[in-house]
């Protein structure tokens, strides 16, 4: 990751452990762990396959419901900007919608699981000829969260994702069927 990415992990983590006696000191019955919320996340990725490997940095929002203190429903936009190598330059934005399932360990720390369908503009440019794939295809994730306030909770989390091509629109120039993308993250979400 860059030098922003490691700035903004290091807001964070600091402002979590700066106001974790703070949070720990909190009743857990003045806690409402239903209610909508909404998140920004900045992180990185590693795309793989072929002509698209490559690293850089990815921006994301989300708007969500928080059923309980074990489920939530998301719905995010992601961008992770141009990626791929001299010949193939590939560009991606989207937006997913996932089912968060999470396990709290304790009053203010938890880990979660989430699975869902994203929504693709995948722009390829390659070899002088360029096409647009709009696609839907599943991802996965996992994270760890952490309630810094009443209305403010640090996380962190992985997800991979993938996209896919028809190498016939490149004369088979492009050797693969589409990247896959490992993505880190770190974000604040406010709840309301």
């Amino acid at each position: 990751m860059s030098y922003k990415s490691h700035l903004v992990c290091a807001t964070v983590l600091s402002a979590a452990v700066l106001s974790a006696p703070a949070v720990w000191a909190q009743d857990n019955t003045t806690r409402d762990h239903s209610g909508p919320y909404i998140s920004g996340s900045y992180g990185g990725y590693k795309s793989h396959g072929g002509e698209f490997d490559d690293k850089n940095d990815m921006l994301g929002a989300a708007l969500g419901y928080q059923f309980n203190e074990f489920f939530a429903l998301e719905a995010e936009y992601i961008d992770f900007g141009n990626f791929g190598d001299d010949d193939v330059d590939g560009k991606l934005k989207g937006v997913g919608l996932s089912a968060i399932g999470r396990l709290p360990l304790t009053q203010s720390f938890g880990v979660y699981a989430k699975a869902g369908a994203f929504a693709s503009a995948f722009d390829v440019e390659a070899f002088d000829d360029s096409e647009t794939y709009d696609d839907v295809s599943p991802f996965v994730g996992a994270g760890v969260d952490f309630r810094v306030t009443e209305q403010l909770t640090a996380f962190a989390e992985y997800n991979r994702y993938n996209v896919d091509i028809d190498e016939d629109d490149f004369n088979g120039q492009v050797t693969n069927s589409g990247p896959d993308f490992d993505t880190g993250r770190v974000g604040l979400k406010f709840q309301f």
